[in-house]
């Protein structure tokens, strides 16, 4: 049934909740405020049912009228995600902490408790496997469509694929000579930025702009044509990628998203420092970068195996300038220091082997004959 046609809720307690989702949704976006009456017609639905007797804030209980709703949605087919079942009892525990204040009831606030909030399950990075990769965009490369355009975008660029149906005609900007960067518009987090290109995303930005000249709809200043809303040109591309899969006969679960944490990778594999991709897919938070990228063996080995071929931190040279000689046993212990620290410097360039471990022994005789010697040298 279309939400927007649904009959007025009658309960007694509508009007209350309806005030307070008003009080509380003043300065929020149009999709949150959705969310909070929609998750307070659930919850009276439920008391409606379950508990017709129920006409005043007063009688609230958190049992049986907010541990059993809980329950009921526990126990929904299909089953509920995790994600979901949270976004519920945060939204429905902001307006009793809103009608607790309005209505000076402060019992109500404890209805729902921090505890009754679960914690989200782990994400994992979700990139494409390497041949699911390939297999796509060899696909979209031949298919040569605007649907293919827009998904090789995507994929070359980290986009969201809400912020790819809100590209501007215009988001092609040139930064230096041959060099180019996108326009990324306002997007979930309300940020926007520029992301640097290549020459393959610059031909998919013009190929797009062709398929929006052949559109018969009047331009809008967008890239990408809307036939009549943008949560309908999104679902017209998932669409598109559910065809394209099942046709390659890879898994009919791949979502867009995906493309973005293949991106992510992509750059950290390729040296992109963390803090640089944090700008690339336009984070606030390093702990949602970690969400997107995947650190498998591979990369630890091959980390570990260049900090040992090129450490960024060499050992320190000896304090004593090698311009002032000293005699005696200070000048053999400045001599031993020097050579300790030339052979050390040779045994880091060389790769791990035989020649690399008995150099390794050597450097390490030499340390210990210095020590030596400054005991001898001790009254």
């Amino acid at each position: 049934m279309n939400r927007a046609r649904r009959p007025p809720l009658s309960h007694p307690l509508a009007p209350v909740f309806d005030r307070a989702v008003e009080s509380l949704c003043a300065a929020l976006s149009p999709d949150t405020a959705r969310h909070y009456r929609g998750t307070v017609r659930n919850f009276l639905s439920h008391l409606g049912a379950a508990h017709p007797e129920l006409n005043s804030l007063v009688q609230l209980r958190r049992e049986p009228h907010v541990l059993g709703w809980m329950s009921r949605l526990r126990s929904q087919a299909p089953p509920l995600v995790t994600e979901s079942y949270i976004n519920l009892l945060i939204a429905l525990r902001a307006t009793f902490t809103e009608l607790a204040w309005t209505h000076q009831l402060p019992q109500l606030a404890h209805l729902i408790r921090r505890e009754d909030v679960p914690h989200l399950p782990q994400r994992l990075p979700r990139p494409l496997t390497a041949e699911q990769d390939q297999l796509l965009q060899q696909d979209f490369l031949n298919r040569n469509d605007l649907g293919g355009n827009a998904f090789l975008l995507i994929r070359h660029t980290g986009m969201r694929i809400g912020e790819c149906v809100d590209l501007s005609y215009d988001c092609l900007r040139s930064t230096g000579p041959d060099q180019w960067a996108v326009h990324v518009p306002l997007g979930k987090l309300k940020t926007e930025r520029m992301v640097p290109v290549d020459r393959l995303v610059v031909e998919l930005i013009h190929r797009l702009r062709f398929f929006r000249s052949l559109d018969p709809l009047p331009p809008d200043g967008r890239l990408l044509a809307r036939p009549s809303s943008k949560e309908a040109l999104v679902r017209q591309v998932r669409d598109y990628l559910h065809q394209v899969c099942h046709f390659l006969g890879l898994s009919t679960r791949i979502v867009p998203h995906q493309f973005r944490h293949t991106y992510a990778t992509e750059m950290l594999r390729a040296g992109v420092s963390f803090p640089a991709l944090m700008k690339l897919l336009g984070h606030t938070s390093p702990e949602m970068t970690m969400l997107y990228v995947e650190v498998a063996l591979v990369d630890l080995q091959r980390e570990f195996q260049l900090a040992r071929s090129k450490p960024r931190h060499l050992a320190p040279r000896p304090t004593t300038s090698l311009t002032i000689l000293r005699t005696g046993l200070d000048g053999v212990i400045d001599s031993l220091l020097a050579a300790q620290h030339a052979l050390e410097m040779f045994r880091r360039a060389l790769p791990i082997g035989a020649a690399r471990s008995c150099l390794d022994r050597l450097s390490n005789r030499l340390t210990k004959i210095a020590t030596e010697a400054r005991k001898l040298g001790t009254p």
